[in-house]
Order: C-alpha cells, then structure tokens, then sequence
C-alpha cells in the first residue's frame, strides 16, 4: 500500500461502500408494498429496481440511451415495481422513486470517514443525480470535503470521465489519488484511469477476481486508516 507521503487525496465511491443501498431499497420496499406482500416478493421487487438500473446505466455507457441522471432512472425503477406489484398510489411510487436519497451508512462510514478527513481531503464520488447526492449525505451523516455526481460530466461509472472528474477536483497526479470502492468494478476503472485502489469489503459489492491487482483489499475503513497511519 502506498504510504501517506504518495497518497494525498482520498476518493470514495458511496452507494454501496458508504451506505446500505440494498438494505435502504430493501426497507422502502417493504414499506411502499401492500403488507400482505412476502420477504420473497419483495426480493424479487429488489432485483426488478437493480436489473433496472444497472440496465439502463449500461445503456448510456454504451451510448444506446442518452444520458439521464440517477432521479429520472430510478422513478423509472420504481414505476416498474409499482407495475409488478400492483401499485397504483401516486404518493408511494413517488416516496420510493425517493429511496435511494434514505440510506443507512454502514457501521464504520461515518467515523471511519471523519478519521481519515482528519489527514486527507476526503471527496464523494457517485453516480447519485447531486440534488439525491445532497440528501443522501445529509440523511447518512457522511461528511466530505467535496462531493462529486458523475452527472457533471453526464456519464456512470466506470465511464473514464467520472474518474477524470475526481482527479481533477483532487488537483494532484492520478497515482497520489486513492480510490475506495467495496465494487471490484469500480476499482477496475480507477486503475484504468491512473489511480491507486483500495477494496472494502462489505455484505454486498463485487469482490475482487483473483487477477485483481488493488494497492489493498480491506475489512474496514478503520482498517484502510491503520494502513495510510492515520492516527
């Protein structure tokens, strides 16, 4: 791992590193849905919003759709959901479009995160619309220096632009940039664009193959601080 001399800024993607996002779709699913809806339709709502998604971001990266930002993808998920399962209340299908601005941080996010902005400027870099990125914060208690939306140059990650984005707000060379991601595809494309890598491990992400070459593969973010000798 490269020490606190070479690393100067750290970057951190959110859903999905810093807070619960299936956990969060998970429970506004729960409450959006009529009660007498299962744990296994439920599951299969889940999967109907993230197929949802990550179709439709894959879509724009291959440049199939134009872009449209996180909000306007994910009423899209959840007018789908609403059609599955039979929901027809404008003001639920609005509540959970909303869902994704109501996410819980993992246990270690928002400690782990004011540690490591006690030594490095600390910047949020997601795919979330910047008015849901706004929210998200607020909600979770994450607290950046700067918060960045791949909206501002109209792309997803792993597009090479999100992460250019991110290397010009940090204002140093790419290889002083470390790029935290609990998604191995995320880190993939971090590396691809010149940046150091580091893998936290959470309940849900993509692990890293075994051809996988991240600067560290962590259990924590107070484990990510011990390693740059954060104090």
């Amino acid at each position: 791992m490269p020490g606190t001399d070479d690393v100067e800024v750290v970057v951190f993607d959110v859903l999905g590193t810093m807070v619960d996002e299936s956990g969060g779709l998970r429970a506004a699913l729960h409450e959006a849905l009529p009660a007498s809806v299962d744990g296994a339709s439920v599951e299969r709502m889940l999967t109907v919003w993230q197929e949802h998604v990550e179709r439709e971001q894959r879509r724009i990266g291959e440049g199939v759709r134009a872009y449209a930002n996180s909000e306007v993808i994910d009423r899209e998920a959840a007018e789908r959901v609403a059609e599955c399962a039979g929901l027809s209340d404008p003001a639920a299908i609005g509540q959970l479009a909303r869902a994704s601005q109501r996410l819980k941080p993992w246990p270690d996010s928002v400690a782990g995160l004011a540690r490591l902005a006690g030594r490095f400027p600390v910047l949020g870099l997601s795919h979330a619309a910047p008015g849901a990125l706004l929210r998200l914060n607020a909600y979770a208690g994450l607290r950046w220096h700067q918060a960045l939306s791949g909206e501002e140059v109209r792309a997803y990650k792993p597009a090479p632009e999100v992460y250019r984005l991110a290397i010009e707000a940090a204002g140093c060379p790419a290889e002083r940039v470390l790029m935290v991601a609990a998604h191995a595809w995320d880190l993939r494309g971090a590396q691809a664009a010149g940046m150091r890598t580091a893998y936290v491990r959470r309940p849900v992400g993509d692990p890293p193959r075994s051809t996988d070459t991240f600067d560290r593969e962590v259990q924590s973010l107070e484990e990510l601080a011990a390693a740059l000798k954060v104090a």
